[in-house]
């Protein structure tokens, strides 16, 4: 028998399995003896009091044992399959190239970047010299974006789609179960290279194929459908499904689509600043203490406010994090946040943006790359108010909203280094005037947050892709290209890694789906 029970467990109790069964044979009035095994489904911080409790989700085990969960699945080898191309190797295109597999067709991964290991060397010469590598940074490479921006899975939403086989995938490549019962699952930059290396080489070892420093120039076009792509050395790719899972910084497919005159959209994103606070006032403020306990994890925020007509949100809020410069080419500034597994640095920092709607950019609603011109401009201006090599333009918050240049800046995660600059000059003034009138309604519902000791810096304005490329809701192909799938964040049909893993995944069943169709007709 099987019993689902909530429990309430004091966070140094919550390793303690012996008491956990304890306190469900309490709840189900159940002697000891007959509890043979307990299974947490879910876990998350209660900390609205200044008693803070776990709540925990539990599956009881009555007389009997749970069956061993199997999380790996065996595949056949699909190297004499149907091809079909995956431009980009972040979580889109490998979960694309996974669902290959299990569906029988051949993935070919063409991944304009370098292996993940090989990365890191391109990302510690950004770091410590401000020297970008176009193609291989912290947007760009094996596991795309979200390799080395930390590994939030907060998406637990199956609207999209499998959300737990995305969560299964990743533990039976090295993640800890962790991730399939957190309310707010996490892997942690350091661990998750690995985890990316063991789903390339089980891709490989199943017959697909994965090639690096390998970027695509064209799609192959012949009476409106798709049949391959020419690479930067001229090779071409032969496929008639290629799946474009490019992430929202590979900014030269946008520019592909203009010159075939291929449809796309201007859509709305995001854009604002990236905010660090010392860690230790984050935790005061959450968890209502001088000291974080030590069975606590470091504390996270979320924020957001109705200014006028216009939302302002904090996002990829990082416990623990590092703010790292993500642009993807010289003369632009863009910065993203990290954590590692252990989230034990001394700075919490968070994306805080405002929406950026059409009616805001002059044209965006006839010239579909008026607000892609429009991030490339801010992203050069803030290039040149840091002075160049990375540095970043930045603020202490309360001289921001007061509109004070900051003499100096706090100690800071930031490793190409901070410029003081007034923001305001390299964002648009509907941009600043949210900021300045959101800033201190925050500091209103978090003690602490509005305060001097916390450093905004410019600009974080990647949040999502400024164009979408279309696509028919019932095939998931472009419109006018039969066989092309656009994908992902890039495509603007995903916002982080679950979500564009799940995309990938139902690009591949619609290609099935045709190939399946396709053979009744034949």
């Amino acid at each position: 028998m099987q019993k689902e029970i909530e429990l309430a467990v004091a966070p140094e109790r919550i390793l303690d399995e012996r008491f956990i069964k304890e306190q469900a044979g309490k709840h189900l009035k159940t002697s000891l003896n007959r509890i043979k095994a307990i299974k947490i489904n879910k876990r998350s911080i209660d900390a609205r009091s200044k008693r803070i409790v776990y709540r925990i989700r539990v599956r009881v085990f009555i007389d009997e044992l749970p069956i061993q969960e199997n999380l790996t699945m065996p595949y056949a080898n699909v190297a004499g399959a149907p091809p079909v191309v995956i431009v980009g190797a972040g979580p889109a295109g490998l979960f694309a190239a996974m669902q290959c597999i299990e569906e029988g067709l051949k993935p070919i991964v063409l991944e304009r970047g370098k292996a993940v290991k090989e990365r890191r060397r391109d990302l510690a010469v950004l770091n410590k010299q401000g020297a970008v590598n176009p193609e291989s940074n912290y947007c760009f490479g094996e596991g795309g974006a979200g390799t080395y921006s930390d590994g939030k899975l907060y998406t637990r939403s199956n609207k999209r789609g499998d959300v737990q086989k995305v969560l299964r995938l990743l533990v039976a490549h090295g993640a800890t179960e962790d991730i399939l019962v957190d309310a707010r699952p996490h892997i942690g930059t350091n661990k998750l290279p690995h985890i990316i290396e063991a789903i390339r080489e089980e891709i490989i070892q199943n017959g697909g194929e994965v090639r690096f420093n390998t970027k695509v120039q064209d799609v192959l076009t012949e009476a409106g459908n798709v049949y391959g792509v020419t690479t930067q050395l001229g090779e071409v790719v032969e496929a008639r499904h290629v799946l474009l899972a490019t992430g929202h910084s590979a900014r030269d497919i946008f520019e592909l689509f203009r010159r075939k005159n291929w449809s796309v959209t201007a859509k709305p994103f995001a854009l604002g600043v990236r905010i660090e606070h010392p860690q230790q006032l984050i935790d005061q403020a959450q968890y209502h203490c001088e000291v974080r306990s030590e069975h606590l994890p470091p504390a996270y925020y979320s924020l957001v406010e109705q200014v006028g007509n216009r939302g302002v949100f904090s996002f990829c809020m990082c416990p623990g994090g590092i703010i790292a410069p993500c642009a993807t080419a010289d003369e632009e500034i863009v910065v993203n946040g990290w954590s590692p597994s252990k989230r034990n640095n001394p700075y919490a920092n968070s994306g805080t943006v405002v929406q950026v709607n059409l009616d805001d950019v002059v044209g965006a609603n006839e010239n579909p790359f008026a607000l892609l011109d429009f991030q490339k401009a801010i992203e050069h201006k803030a290039y040149l108010l840091g002075g160049g090599k990375m540095v970043a333009p930045a603020q202490r918050m309360v001289d921001f909203v007061q509109g004070r240049l900051s003499q100096d800046l706090p100690l800071n995660s930031y490793k190409p280094g901070l410029q003081p600059a007034q923001l305001n000059e390299v964002l648009p003034e509907f941009i600043s005037e949210a900021l300045k009138k959101a800033l201190p309604l925050f500091g209103k519902k978090m003690s602490g947050y509005y305060t001097n000791d916390a450093v905004l810096v410019g600009v974080e304005s990647r949040t999502s892709s400024p164009v979408r490329i279309p696509r028919d809701p019932q095939t998931l192909q472009h419109p006018e290209i039969g066989g092309l799938y656009p994908c992902g964040e890039g495509a603007g049909y995903a916002g982080g890694i679950v979500s564009a893993a799940i995309d990938g995944i139902n690009c591949v069943l619609k290609i099935r789906e045709k190939q399946q169709q396709m053979s009744r007709c034949v």
